[in-house]
C-alpha cells in the first residue's frame, strides 16, 4: 500500500505507518487500500479503471455473491481489535439480505493467521511473488448466473491475492462482475482494474467500498448502491 515518495527517508517513514494500518478495516484487515502492509514495490493509490464501470445492471436474472473475509486481530482507528466476524463478511451479509442471490464464502486452503502482523507479512510475500493462494474446496459453478458480486478486503491497495485465484479460475465472459470491498483508506483500490484484466469479456459494474470501522452502519450506503445498480427497487428487504 505504499506510494512512491520523493526521497528514500520519506518512503521508509511511510512504510512504517502503512504496515501498522495494513490490515485495516474489512475483514481483519478490512481493507488496506493505501494503508496496509508495506510492500517492496510501489502501488498506485488512485488507480484508473481499465474501463468506465457500468452504472446499472440490466435485468439481472440470477446472482451469485462470493466473498473472502478474515476475522481475528484487525486494524481499528489506528489501533487493533479482535473481530469474531470479519468486516467483509458483515458487508456481504448486509448485501445478501437485500437481494435474491446465492452466497459462497471463499476459504483459503491455508488460513491466514489471526495475528495482524503475521497476516501483513504473508500478504506482502504473496503480492511480491504474484502468488495464487489455494482455495479450500472447489469454486462454485457459475453457468447459471449472469451477475457475480465479488467481495473482499483491500490489503495494500488491492484485493488479497486469493481473489486472483478466484477470478482466474472462473470463466466470467459475458457476466457482470460487481466488486465490493472493506478498507482502511483506499476504497476499492485497484480492484476494478484488476478484475477487468483477469475477467476478459466481463462487464465490471460500479463497485462499493466501505471503511471497516463503518461497516455496521452502512445500511443506507448499501441501499443506495443497490438501487443505482437496479438490483433492488426503491425499498429493500429487511434482514431475516
Amino acid at each position: 500500500m505504499t506510494n512512491p515518495s520523493d526521497d528514500h527517508s520519506a518512503t521508509l517513514e511511510r512504510r512504517s505507518f502503512l504496515r501498522s494500518a495494513f490490515l485495516a478495516g474489512g475483514v481483519v484487515m478490512a481493507g488496506v487500500p493505501i494503508i496496509g502492509c508495506a510492500s517492496s514495490s510501489p502501488r498506485r493509490s488512485s488507480p484508473e479503471p481499465a474501463d468506465r464501470p457500468a452504472r446499472s445492471i440490466p435485468a439481472a436474472k440470477s446472482i451469485l455473491l462470493a466473498y473472502f473475509s478474515r476475522a481475528g486481530e484487525n486494524y481499528y482507528n489506528g489501533g487493533r481489535r479482535n473481530l469474531k466476524v470479519g468486516n467483509t463478511e458483515v458487508l456481504a451479509q448486509m448485501i445478501s439480505s437485500r437481494i435474491d442471490c446465492d452466497v459462497h464464502r471463499i476459504e483459503p486452503a491455508d488460513p491466514y493467521p489471526e495475528d495482524y502482523e503475521e497476516t501483513v507479512a504473508r500478504n506482502v510475500r504473496e503480492q511480491d511473488t504474484d502468488a495464487r493462494p489455494a482455495i479450500a474446496g472447489p469454486l462454485p459453478s457459475i453457468d447459471r448466473y449472469d451477475t457475480v458480486l465479488l467481495g473482499s478486503p483491500v490489503w495494500n491497495v488491492r484485493a488479497p491475492m486469493i481473489m486472483s485465484t478466484v477470478t482466474e479460475g472462473l470463466d466470467l465472459r459475458g457476466k457482470t462482475v460487481v466488486p465490493f470491498t472493506t478498507h482502511a483508506m483506499s476504497g476499492l483500490g485497484t480492484t476494478a482494474r484488476d478484475y477487468a484484466a483477469s475477467c476478459p469479456g466481463a462487464t465490471i459494474a460500479e463497485g462499493l467500498a466501505v471503511r471497516g470501522e463503518e461497516v455496521n452502519d452502512a445500511d443506507a450506503v448499501v441501499d443506495a448502491w443497490l438501487q443505482r445498480l437496479r438490483l433492488v427497487a426503491g425499498a429493500t428487504r429487511s434482514p431475516s
